[in-house]
């Protein structure tokens, strides 16, 4: 688990990609065009290419996703089998990047001929055509929004999702177990997994092969749900704030060392903390006051900046009395 790096990018989604992820979600399976699962799927959206099957392909949103529901089916069946095909061709010749019949309907053998022939994937799902829409465009944007992976240990503590970082020995994962036992949730040790949705929220997972477990060191592997109850993990949580812990450089710990400042994830600004650790430190104690602290800002109370205006205006009162 040890060893993480920090990577981001932007994700490109593949037509296997979607599938995949559409097997579990609305029970999708491919019926033709194998050899072009991995074309890529341009824009997120979901296009009916209802006009381009009419012959009209001045806004033909090729890139996207073409679904072929009722209304579609109902218009083909309207043509003769050579209008049928030609039209059909028309719409495949743009290469389109895959074509989706839904309410599991025998897909019609031009259509099947054509997926291999332009090698474009032809996928069905049972899903009626307005529920299938629905539920790919939020796949989508969910499989193409942009992510990175970040060391360190993500938590929740009273609502704030709060990342640990610093370098290895400063005590993350103890850190983090000492907030758990508090009542507080784990959502990934180690490494974080961070998406960027279209709000503009920072949502934080662990990988698959690390969730709801923790590496301490002197203890090991230890699998956090099972010690302190289903409620001590959760599997994601909207990044707020990071707390870097790190080693003061000198032995004395000033006590105004508190550093607060932003940082820049996935493009997004993200409060971040600096909090000096030290033998005899409750970190965990820290950590939790610096969440707190960030949950009172949201509501409008600054305490630092309300110190500050105080102390101005005592001594400007005492320099106008002398």
């Amino acid at each position: 688990m040890r060893g993480a790096k920090k990577k981001g990018s932007e994700r490109s989604v593949t037509v296997a990609a979607f599938l995949d992820a559409g097997k579990t979600s609305f029970g999708m399976e491919l019926v033709s065009g194998k050899a072009g699962l991995q074309k890529q799927i341009l824009e997120p959206a979901v296009n009916r290419p209802g006009l381009a099957l009419a012959g009209f392909f001045h806004y033909f949103a090729f890139r996207r996703i073409q679904v072929l529901g009722h209304a579609e089916h109902a218009y083909l069946f309207s043509l003769d089998e050579v209008q049928r095909a030609n039209r059909l061709a028309a719409v495949f010749e743009r290469h389109v990047p895959c074509v989706v019949v839904t309410r599991k309907r025998r897909v019609l053998p031009e259509i099947c001929r054509l997926g291999d022939e332009f090698q474009i994937p032809v996928l069905r799902c049972p899903a009626v055509t307005g529920h299938f829409i629905n539920k790919a465009t939020v796949l989508m944007e969910d499989l193409s929004a942009p992510r990175m992976s970040l060391q360190g240990t993500m938590v929740e503590i009273y609502g704030i999702g709060v990342l640990l970082t610093g370098p290895a020995g400063t005590g993350k994962s103890e850190t983090a177990l000492a907030l758990v036992k508090r009542g507080h949730c784990l959502v990934s040790d180690d490494v974080a997994n961070l998406r960027l949705e279209n709000s503009g929220a920072i949502i934080a997972t662990a990988p698959d092969a690390i969730k709801y477990h923790m590496e301490v060191r002197g203890l090991g592997i230890i699998h956090v749900p099972s010690l302190f109850g289903v409620t001590s993990v959760q599997s994601s949580k909207r990044l707020n704030m990071i707390v870097h812990l790190e080693r003061p450089a000198a032995e004395r710990i000033d006590p105004g060392s508190r550093k607060e400042g932003v940082i820049s994830v996935l493009g997004k600004d993200v409060t971040r903390v600096v909090i000096p650790v030290a033998p005899g430190r409750d970190t965990a104690a820290l950590v939790e006051v610096a969440a707190l602290n960030f949950k009172l800002k949201v509501l409008g109370h600054d305490a630092a900046k309300e110190f500050d205006e105080r102390l101005i205006a005592n001594i400007s009162e005492r320099s106008g009395h002398e």
